[in-house]
């Protein structure tokens, strides 16, 4: 996935995509993977559309330890599940960077995605992907911008 920026209303965000490779072994066939990417999708969107859905407050709960200043905008399906969180400021992006190197994001995706799927046991996560490039770029941008005002 590539980083996207975004300028919006004199707030500066970028968007960064991750991706979620499931642990395969862990599920009974290949179609119970399928099912279960497409369940957590579905959920997430339903979730996600309603802010009064009666899940929200667990998400938010789930959530919470990536910051106030990041969200998760979309879980979409392509070869593994795709996340696109937008971080808001600079400090956000290096948090978010800092939680995938230690693992902690694996730990909250791997427990959202448990949750959204109903799912009894843990849905492991075998490989939460964010080149280092991608990491790069939305740090340039960042920097790019923090410049450019100082002008």
């Amino acid at each position: 996935m590539t980083a996207v920026t975004m300028q919006l209303c004199n707030c500066i965000s970028v968007a960064v995509g991750v991706d979620a490779e499931l642990v395969k072994w862990s599920f009974e066939s290949v179609d119970d993977v399928g099912q279960t990417e497409d369940r957590i999708i579905s959920q997430w969107r339903e979730v996600s559309a309603d802010e009064k859905h009666e899940m929200l407050e667990r998400v938010n709960d789930i959530l919470r330890p990536i910051g106030f200043q990041t969200r998760l905008l979309v879980i979409e399906r392509a070869n593994s599940l795709a996340l696109i969180f937008l971080c808001m400021t600079l400090s956000a992006l290096m948090s978010l960077r800092d939680q995938w190197r230690t693992k902690q994001l694996r730990d909250i995706v791997e427990e959202l995605f448990t949750f959204l799927s109903h799912r009894t046991s843990t849905v492991r996560v075998n490989r939460l992907t964010w080149p280092l490039s991608d990491y790069e770029r939305c740090l340039e941008f960042f920097t790019f911008l923090k410049g450019k005002r100082s002008i």
